[in-house]
């Protein structure tokens, strides 16, 4: 009888342990991935339902901090700096807390976004953002708790929160107007030097077009030569070389191994020592 009972226990504990029945969670997760004008933001939060209970001053006291959601605490990435309030917040993963009041939410944006709740320890420093948020009242019930992005611009979106009857939100504003003068700049001015030396270096390699590779590396070393890249020149040498024209290649030769001397690069040194003793100028 003993082993019976035994036996039955090991099985009842087999069973408990190879158990893989999966529910569905009482505060869902959520991701959702938003474009800012150029800006790349992304919010990550569980969502609590109200099930019949009362929601701000009760569920979510007033004057005390909250999570922003449920389980892990509620996130927020950008890919660039963004301004929230009147501070600036480097691209990044941030926390959200959220100190609702009667009239107004105190929205926090915290650089440690690994706690289950509100950190134990609150480190002030920190903090790298805060905003109050005003609240409207709501003409119906929102059963459960959204966070999203409202009113979207190309340089700024609002993060809005909505439960029950209860609607606030703030600002983030995005650098949209920087990136796009940027991009506008860096076209109008044409190729970068990296442009026509990577050209250049395609064609010697693929054997395509050299007088076009010769033309492509000397713009290349003379948009450089402020600040001479003893790695173009020594592309450069090679160019020349491929085109013929020795005299170019074995003065291009000496400049990079000269640079690569002054840098300590002996790949670099020996590559040019070798082609500067096949051309005879060593």
């Amino acid at each position: 009888m003993k082993k019976l009972v035994l036996f039955a226990f090991a099985l009842t504990l087999m069973f408990s342990v190879n158990a893989q029945v999966e529910t569905p969670q009482p505060s869902p997760f959520t991701k959702i991935e938003q474009k800012v004008g150029l800006t790349d933001v992304t919010l990550e939060y569980s969502r609590p339902s109200a099930k019949g209970r009362a929601v701000f001053g009760e569920l979510v006291p007033f004057g005390k901090m909250w999570r922003a959601g449920a389980n892990k605490n509620t996130m927020i990435t950008f890919s660039d700096t963004v301004i929230i309030g009147d501070s600036k917040v480097e691209a990044g993963s941030y926390a959200i807390f959220i100190t609702p009041n009667k009239e107004s939410w105190d929205v926090i944006f915290y650089s440690d976004t690994n706690n289950w709740g509100t950190p134990r320890n609150w480190d002030d420093s920190k903090v790298v953002a805060k905003a109050t948020a005003k609240i409207y009242e709501m003409p119906m019930k929102v059963e459960t708790w959204t966070i999203g992005f409202d009113d979207l611009t190309n340089s700024s979106t609002n993060l809005g929160f909505i439960w029950e009857n209860t609607y606030a939100s703030i600002t983030i504003k995005v650098p949209t107007d920087d990136k796009v003068t940027a991009s506008i700049k860096n076209t109008m001015a044409g190729p970068s030097a990296d442009d026509y030396y990577s050209a250049a270096v395609y064609n010697l390699a693929e054997k395509k077009d050299l007088k076009q590779a010769m033309k492509w590396i000397d713009t290349a070393v003379e948009m450089t030569k402020d600040q001479p890249r003893f790695w173009y020149l020594r592309q450069q040498s090679l160019i020349h070389a491929a085109n013929g024209d020795k005299k170019g290649a074995i003065e291009a030769a000496k400049k990079s191994l000269a640079g690569a001397k002054e840098r300590g690069n002996a790949d670099y040194i020996k590559m040019n020592m070798d082609s500067l003793k096949e051309w005879g100028a060593m």
